[in-house]
């Protein structure tokens, strides 16, 4: 089953094969709860909540998958809806918070280590500074791997548009970043 498409896996669990479910979920879990994690701070409590609900999402709808799209891209297109739906039903005041991959300490000096903890923390507060759209567009592609194309059908906005949103994002971070590698520098 390793070497059928996801869309293929999809099908073939719309037709009742359950492990094609499982091999569908073991591809995509990591990188879907790491991009519904990021978006709602990190150790959210509801992080699992919303990443389970995805997944019901996907199973309830089985009897109406159509293949109109990467599978990926319908998962985080539903992954996307759930999240705006979740931060509408909140208080504005709550604050997003991102959190980023910490590099692995035994790979590092302890100077290293500091250096590169200072910077991912800066590199954080830079993610959670970015305007909503950009940070979506970002973490979408960062965390999901998707194309422009297929993040403009997640986000339900043109290919050019998720294209400016990702050149001002990096732009933003290599600003924000700036001072830090000054810093580093010296």
């Amino acid at each position: 089953m390793n070497d059928l498409t996801d869309e293929a896996l999809m099908l073939n669990y719309c037709n009742g094969q359950s492990a094609a479910f499982d091999e569908l979920y073991a591809r995509h879990k990591g990188g879907l709860y790491r991009y519904i994690d990021r978006q709602l701070g990190s150790g959210g409590e509801y992080t699992n909540e919303l990443y389970q609900d995805v997944w019901m999402k996907v199973i309830k709808s089985r009897n109406r998958y159509k293949v109109s799209a990467k599978f990926s891209t319908y998962l985080y297109h539903i992954a996307h809806n759930r999240i705006i739906d979740h931060w509408r039903s909140l208080k504005p005041e709550i604050k997003n918070e991102i959190e980023v991959d910490t590099i692995e300490a035994e790979a590092l000096l302890p100077d290293e280590l500091l250096q590169n903890q200072e910077y991912i923390q800066q590199l954080k507060q830079q993610i959670v500074l970015l305007p909503e759209n950009q940070r979506q567009v970002f973490m979408l592609q960062q965390e999901s791997g998707l194309s422009l194309e297929d993040i403009a059908n997640v986000t339900g906005v043109n290919r050019e548009t998720v294209k400016s949103r990702l050149r001002y994002a990096f732009k933003r971070l290599r600003y924000g970043l700036a001072s830090f590698h000054a810093g580093e520098l010296l």
